[in-house]
């Protein structure tokens, strides 16, 4: 029994990062009754006390069962089989067996063992399937981290917390109560705009609490759990010093846990983040596209109001905790489209006037040179980041309004977007911003979920009619691992924020970049200083910078 127990916590031991630890413990647990119950047939070997008959046929009959055998190994079997191997190899007193054994029973019997270790991952698998449905065997998480992840993607030194904030933006038009098909209205019907926001922060060192978030899945149907490292409720950090504020427009549709695994590892990192539901554009209460065009960059103004209100109130988990004359906005498609509009950069009085647009010219509020759109533009936000922005293939903005841009930009996109474009989208808009410093980085092949949604939950793996798809396609890309690519942004993005809010130098190196991941030249000295040769990308490991572009405009180019 010894032997089987030390092998047991070796495999364990080579199991435990990959998140598979309880699973595989219970099936190793399981194996190694089977292994005993194959010894109760070699009685003339083995003691007859090693487990009761009764329990024997239990374990058999689980073992035996089809859930069981239809069971799949998710793990690195290679990995298992060598670990077992290798206690065998060192283990002696493994390798003395009790010397009464014939060599034939002792090789039939590290036969069974080393197949009772493989299997062990089979059952575990089992149990997975069987108790997928529960929140503690369930996992979707939004916090992982490869081994071939960027320096900076790491999460930061603070203990995160995560809160709920229902925000409403009152007398707003009704977007959706005004027919485009009737006569103009005298006056615009009017309502009270809910938007709920999370807010993720800096908590203190000693807080605790449940991580779990719950969000609803592309079908607006399917509520799922959510696993990442921001505690619910906690005691926010008392730091003397404010953080940077930063607001997250999700795209449409979505919600404002889309981004979640960006927001927490950025909180980490002292910033109070802000993820916003956009009414009429989450994924339960979609609507016209008409009041996503118009609200985008109005919600967004509002939350940074609010919270700016909330953390000079006395008594409220923000005051004393974040800046908001120091912000930052991250927008992903439709939320980059409005990120665009609040930065200075107005639409034409083409997309005004689109007939499947915004009914009767209530797009106008944002029209390029108009009062209400020179109004717009806030000095407290300091810059956007935009992933796959959406609007310019469909000549929302041109040339001469994309200048209105006046805060240094991070856009980020996959070359082969196919909802906002690329060429003629997300670049051209780069490109058109020559009013500002501008960055451009570029996942090569990828599509519109370059850098963005979080990883797709286990639940999203299924066909939905009503939509055409599956709904892990909303979330997923065909050619890029989803933590790989979140991993990327999450670090370019703390060099970004780094460097813009918090006007850290050390950011710079991380955004000074052969524009061509592939043509970097990794050479380094014995001594780990570089080579004068050494244009690999920063914080990126040795042959880890791959499959990407960042490219750098200056204001006026």
């Amino acid at each position: 029994m010894e032997y089987l127990q030390r092998i047991g916590l070796k495999i364990t031991a080579l199991l435990w990062n990959n998140g598979t630890r309880i699973f595989f413990e219970i099936g190793l647990t399981l194996e190694y009754s089977k292994v005993l119950w194959w010894m109760r047939e070699k009685s003339e070997y083995f003691s007859d006390q090693l487990m009761s008959a009764e329990a024997l046929t239990a374990l058999k009959a689980f073992i035996t069962s089809e859930k069981y055998m239809q069971s799949q190994a998710h793990v690195c079997l290679p990995a298992i089989w060598q670990g077992t191997i290798a206690c065998s190899n060192t283990d002696q007193r493994y390798r003395s067996i009790p010397q009464f054994c014939t060599s034939q029973i002792k090789g039939e019997f590290m036969f069974h063992l080393r197949s009772a270790v493989l299997t062990a991952v089979m059952a575990a698998c089992t149990l997975f399937d069987t108790l997928s449905g529960t929140a503690a065997f369930a996992e979707n998480r939004i916090d992982s981290q490869r081994h071939d992840a960027p320096a900076l993607s790491a999460y930061g030194e603070f203990k995160v917390g995560v809160r709920t904030l229902k925000m409403v933006n009152p007398g707003q038009i009704d977007i959706l109560a005004i027919d485009p098909a009737a006569e103009k209205p005298n006056e615009w019907p009017r309502y009270d705009r809910p938007l709920p926001v999370e807010v993720w922060y800096p908590a203190d060192g000693a807080a605790v609490g449940s991580t779990e978030l719950k969000a609803y899945l592309r079908d607006g149907k399917t509520e799922v759990t959510l696993i990442g490292r921001a505690m619910r409720d906690a005691a926010p950090l008392a730091t003397e010093d404010t953080l940077p504020l930063v607001i997250i427009s999700h795209g449409s549709p979505g919600n404002r846990f889309l981004l979640a695994h960006l927001a927490e590892n950025i909180a980490s990192k002292g910033y109070v983040v802000a993820s916003i539901d956009h009414t009429d554009s989450t994924y339960r209460t979609r609507a016209a596209s008409g009041s996503t065009l118009v609200n985008r960059s109005i919600d967004q103004t509002f939350v940074l109001n609010e919270l700016a209100r909330l953390a000079g109130e006395h008594g409220n988990f923000l005051n004393g905790l974040t800046d908001a004359d120091n912000a930052a906005i991250i927008g992903f498609s439709m939320g980059g489209y409005g990120a665009i509009i609040t930065a200075g950069g107005g639409v034409t009085q083409a997309a005004v006037d689109l007939s499947w647009g915004a009914p009767h010219g209530t797009l106008g509020v944002h029209l390029s040179g108009s009062d209400s759109h020179n109004a717009l533009p806030d000095p407290r936000i300091k810059t956007i980041i935009a992933f796959g922005p959406w609007g310019m293939e469909h000549g929302f903005w041109d040339a001469e309004t994309l200048k209105g841009i006046n805060i240094p930009p991070l856009f980020i996109a996959g070359s082969a977007d196919d909802v906002s474009g690329y060429e003629k989208g997300v670049r051209a808009i780069w490109q058109g911003a020559a009013s500002v410093d501008r960055s451009l980085l570029t996942f090569d092949n990828a599509n519109h979920n370059a850098g963005a949604p979080m990883p797709a939950p286990r639940e999203a793996d299924k066909f939905d009619e009503a939509l055409g798809f599956n709904l892990a396609e909303h979330y997923n890309d065909a050619v890029w691992d989803s933590v790989r690519m979140n991993n990327i942004s999450q670090h370019f993005v703390t060099a970004w924020l780094g460097h813009y809010l918090k006007g850290d130098k050390t950011m710079s190196p991380y955004l000074d970049l052969a524009p061509n991941a592939n043509d970097g030249v990794w050479a380094m000295e014995d001594d780990g200083s570089q080579k004068p040769e050494h244009t690999h990308w920063t914080g990126f490991q040795n042959r880890s910078a791959k499959g990407l572009q960042y490219e750098v405009l200056k204001a006026g180019e």
